[in-house]
């Protein structure tokens, strides 16, 4: 049976919700721009890669939302305006406003709204997306412990923060001071290799708090955690939301908390074999080689464990130590036919069978 979305009439309704453990990715018997009426997408590795545009986004983007589709830009880093996003975007032929783009600094700044009164000093350890998000939310941003923050918020901050705002941030916690984080990405990916990102200067902050009876923990609003969708849908009044990503752990796994679905992009940190892998969580509903996914249907897999899996002219099963592939045809639909095959293998686990013939034979 073919799954049709627009049949959903809120955000949480969708395949993400689920009980049993996806062991397939489903068809949609229309274009995806249609089956939603909002995409929430990721940035980096979806719309561009290294600050220019990713192959076939800026055409799909552009068709997708001439036909209808909602956009908003929902990213994890907290150090950029959506002022400057919105403008890097159009830069990018991506024509977008600041109100498109949600950030992990949004999400974040409203959690600690909703817990001290509005004026309140919070201690920000970050850039200007996190300064200007907690100012939305009329808080008062300071620089130290000692000017009695409410609250102590980390936000990646850039190459250039200076050790003394962490240490600032450290005694501030060690003084009881609530404790939030925009998210704790661990890396980001720059232009010379992968950087440490917030995760690692939370992790300063926790190394420091250490030795308390009872340490610390900050309540973090990013992606995968539900406050960052929230704060998606908030500002994007999305009834049938689609999340489109390129990381299981934080997009797809993010879906999958929010209870919506979600589309996987190969354009960026995830490949055919960390798919093939995939815990439930991280299990997209659909998948595709970059945003041209949003502008067609997408195929079914049938078949199941018994009888093996099939998608186009592919057919796929577990074997013994393996996984088996047979057949021709567009490498995408082989690649969902293992999907099944693995999926179904690994039940409510990570498949662990051999992969590597199978996807050299789609050239994956």
């Amino acid at each position: 049976m073919q799954h049709s979305p627009a049949a959903d009439t809120a955000a949480g309704t969708a395949h993400g919700a689920d009980a049993a453990p996806r062991c397939r990715p489903l068809p949609c018997d229309s274009a995806l721009y249609t089956a939603y009426d909002t995409a929430l997408l990721d940035l980096d590795g979806v719309v561009y890669a290294g600050g220019e545009a990713v192959p076939h986004a800026v055409d799909s983007l552009a068709a997708a939302r001439e036909g209808g589709l909602r956009r908003a830009y929902v990213t994890n880093n907290a150090a950029r305006t959506p002022q400057t996003v919105a403008e890097h975007l159009t830069r990018l032929g991506v024509p977008a406003a600041a109100d498109e783009i949600v950030t992990s600094a949004q999400a974040v700044a409203r959690l600690i709204a909703e817990r001290v009164p509005r004026g309140a000093r919070v201690l920000a350890v970050g850039a200007d997306g996190l300064r200007v998000a907690l100012e939305e939310r009329g808080l008062t941003v300071v620089g130290t412990a000692d000017e009695e923050p409410a609250a102590v918020v980390q936000g990646y901050g850039g190459p250039g923060m200076e050790w003394g705002r962490l240490m600032e941030a450290a005694i501030a916690v060690q003084r009881g001071v609530p404790w939030f984080a925009s998210n704790t990405d661990p890396t980001i990916p720059s232009g010379r290799g992968i950087a440490p990102g917030n995760g690692a200067a939370v992790e300063v902050v926790r190394i420091a708090t250490r030795w308390m009876r009872t340490p610390p923990e900050p309540q973090v609003a990013g992606k995968p955690l539900p406050p960052m969708h929230r704060e998606s849908i908030l500002r994007t009044g999305a009834r049938r939301p689609l999340v489109v990503g390129d990381r299981l752990d934080t997009d797809i796994e993010g879906a999958h908390a929010g209870r919506v679905d979600s589309l996987l992009v190969l354009t960026g940190v995830t490949g055919a074999a960390q798919l093939l892998a995939a815990r439930p969580v991280h299990r997209p509903t659909y998948v595709a080689r970059d945003l041209r996914g949003l502008l067609a249907p997408q195929p079914e897999v049938t078949g199941d464990a018994g009888t093996g899996f099939g998608c186009g002219g592919w057919s796929a099963h577990a074997g013994a130590d393996q996984l088996v592939l047979e057949g021709d045809g567009d490498p995408l639909d082989g690649l969902r036919a293992l999907c099944g095959a693995a999926w179904s293998a690994a039940g409510a686990g990570e498949c662990r069978l051999d992969a590597g013939n199978a996807l050299a034979r789609l050239g994956l």
